[in-house]
């Protein structure tokens, strides 16, 4: 016997992430309450994401297109390619800094024990790009974790081996911050790897 439908909507709002028992119920109880051509709009788009956006063939971004706009802009710089874990990561960079470089969206990060290996990552993709020899630095942008490091580190290899330059990205004390409320592994990291301070 199958569940009622308010249950099915309650579960199914239960697979966002972050999205417990009572939260979904709470969304699914407003939906009906209040925003049911909100809902039915919500249904609609979502359907047709699904259905049409997939990956672009040259940095695995969520696209619409074979190729999405940022790989398609020619003038982008081809020699400046940054290695990043998500879309969302992707998205975060482009939108606060001047990188005018382009992109490899991991999808994720090396993590045996879920079974995620290169092959998951793209990175037969992304070995290919680097042997075409246009790229000249791999800016790797992968998060501060365990799981993230090691990715950071295979990457960095991976790099080497094609003799590209591979760079991290900088981490340590957030700006504004105060080193009194700072965690101590983000302030023993920012102390190890000080640098000289220019004229």
């Amino acid at each position: 016997m199958s569940l009622p439908l308010l249950e099915q909507l309650i579960e199914a709002f239960r697979v966002l992430p972050g999205v417990g028992q009572k939260t979904a119920q709470r969304m699914a109880y407003h939906v009906l309450e209040r925003e049911r051509e909100g809902g039915q709009k919500l249904a609609e788009v979502l359907a047709k994401a699904i259905e049409r956006i997939g990956h672009c063939e040259q940095c695995r971004d969520f696209s619409e297109t074979e190729i999405c706009a940022v790989c398609a802009n020619g003038s982008r710089e081809r020699q400046q390619l940054c290695a990043v874990e998500s879309p969302a990561d992707r998205l975060a960079i482009e939108t606060a800094t001047g990188f005018r470089g382009v992109y490899f969206v991991l999808q994720g990060r090396l993590s045996p024990l879920d079974g995620i290996g290169p092959r998951e990552l793209g990175l037969d993709q992304l070995e290919a790009r680097l042997k075409q020899g246009e790229v000249n630095e791999l800016i790797i942008a992968t998060s501060a974790t365990v799981e993230g490091e090691a990715t950071a580190h295979y990457l960095a290899q991976m790099a080497r081996s094609y003799k590209v330059r591979p760079s991290r990205l900088a981490q340590g004390l957030p700006l504004g911050g105060e080193l009194e409320y700072v965690d101590r592994g983000t302030l023993s990291h920012a102390f190890g790897t000080r640098t000289e301070v220019q004229e």
